[in-house]
């Protein structure tokens, strides 16, 4: 299967290192102004680049990613027109609808997603909605690439934005809680390279249990908060110090610029 990519800013590298991973470099094509530093990522990880838009349409691509910034994206997919037909253009920006893109290529599948930055280390959250009329083949098409950086959840369009705001946003929320625990624990006496990995494991397998087994994350609390012990003194300070509230506080202020 060959990959392209539009745009190799933060997300771009970061579905390019998640992908290379997985599948041979030589099948991923790139598409990026010229720029030292794509040039040194290319040279870093063999992925083939172009700064043509006409080259990129060329190589009979299988998929193709834009990650390129809302404001430029349908534009820049425009400049695709003619482009193999069965190509399925799968779009990452967020804020540019599904109908959008498919103004710009009416002729290909279209997808939309929003992924976030772990699917550069292939454990990404990647929300996912297909267009009405896609058929089979390229449903198939593109989820074979997708699941390569994570996980795909499938939704409808309209649930993309806050999909992507709790998977986007949340890595940085997840990254302020786990740094708050990092300084706690070095107060108490932890080396901090320790606290760090011993505050990596748990958040990583805190998140492996509740998507495995499918319990409630309150389902999962209640079994680690024993009557008058110590997990549940901490949840209760937790609420009294407004974490919940500041948590939806977060999320809202974020999802409005969605």
């Amino acid at each position: 299967m060959k990959i392209g990519i539009l745009g190799v800013g933060n997300m771009g590298g970061a579905i390019l290192s998640g992908l290379v991973n997985k599948v041979a470099a030589s099948s991923i094509y790139a598409l990026n102004p010229v720029n030292p530093r794509v040039d040194a990522l290319k040279n870093e990880l063999g992925f083939n680049l172009f700064s043509d838009p006409t080259e990129l349409k060329k190589q009979e691509l299988d998929v193709v990613i834009s990650t390129v910034p809302a404001q430029i994206n349908v534009k820049l997919l425009k400049s695709l027109n003619g482009i193999n037909n069965n190509t399925v253009i799968i779009s990452a920006a967020g804020g540019i609808k599904i109908s959008q893109v498919k103004e710009a290529l009416p002729n290909n599948p279209i997808v939309a997603i929003i992924p976030n930055t772990p699917v550069s280390i292939n454990h990404g959250t990647i929300a996912t909605s297909f267009e009405k009329d896609i058929s089979e083949s390229s449903k198939q098409s593109a989820l074979k690439v997708l699941e390569l950086l994570g996980d795909v959840i499938v939704t409808k369009e309209a649930n993309l934005g806050i999909m992507g705001t709790v998977g986007g946003c949340g890595p940085a929320f997840v990254d302020i809680f786990m740094d708050a625990m990092a300084d706690a624990a070095v107060e108490e006496g932890l080396d901090r390279a320790t606290a760090y990995q011993v505050i990596s494991s748990m958040v990583s397998g805190s998140g492996q249990l509740a998507f495995q087994t499918g319990k409630t994350p309150a389902e999962l609390k209640d079994q680690v908060t024993s009557p008058g012990g110590t997990t549940i003194k901490g949840v209760t300070t937790l609420d009294e110090n407004g974490f919940r509230n500041a948590v939806v506080k977060a999320i809202k202020s974020s999802n409005e610029t969605m």
